[in-house]
């Protein structure tokens, strides 16, 4: 496969993989409509150096330790539990407060841009389904003639590229109806929405055998 064709079609997977309703695009929409453009392309950037590090430690072969040890990835896989569960927790007990969007970033309802950033890594570096992801699909794209690890990176950096474009047409779209999201009431939905999401994705992945 060259080059060209390597990246032709790795980006057409990765567009239908970034525009499929997962956990990184509820994470953004949520600090889109909640704590506004700014905070919700922090998230965006987290989750694409998150991804961005899984490929090339697919590519390196580091994130194949992760999926042959059972102790390893029961230990990511509960890890990243822990995370969705802390993030469930937050959401809907915002939800249930009912902080509204303009509230102090102490009371936990709005995310500063450095908490959106660290939120949207750890999403991704958290989740295995990105090692087995990455390790499954890299070596169908790998070009001939380039060193492993970098064509990894190449193309995980295609992925990233690919879902920041998604992100920024959800973030765009957010904002545009976010005045008629910031009522207490509007808040109190996206909260109890994302907080639900995120426990539906935890449960997944805690019962994922």
């Amino acid at each position: 496969m060259t080059l060209a064709q390597s990246l032709l079609g790795f980006t057409a997977l990765a567009a239908v993989v970034a525009v499929t309703p997962g956990l990184d695009t509820v994470l953004v929409l949520r600090q889109a409509l909640r704590a506004g453009r700014r905070t919700a392309f922090a998230a965006a950037a987290g989750i694409g150096l998150g991804a961005l590090l899984w490929g090339i430690a697919a590519a390196a072969g580091i994130a194949a330790l992760f999926v042959a040890s059972e102790v390893a990835y029961s230990v990511l896989r509960w890890a990243g539990v822990a995370f969705l569960a802390y993030l469930a927790w937050s959401y809907l007990r915002a939800a249930v407060r009912g902080d509204v969007t303009h509230a102090d970033l102490a009371s936990g309802a709005v995310d500063s841009a450095r908490e959106a950033f660290v939120k949207g890594l750890l999403t991704d570096l958290l989740n295995p389904k990105m090692a087995v992801f990455y390790l499954t699909v890299l070596p169908l794209f790998l070009p001939a003639g380039i060193p492993p690890v970098l064509a990894g990176a190449v193309l995980a950096g295609v992925h990233v590229l690919v879902a920041f474009a998604w992100f920024t047409v959800v973030i765009l779209g957010a904002h545009a109806v976010r005045g008629f999201l910031t009522s207490r009431r509007g808040a109190r939905v996206i909260d109890g929405a994302a907080g639900t999401a995120m426990l539906g994705f935890g449960l997944v992945l805690g019962l994922e055998r």
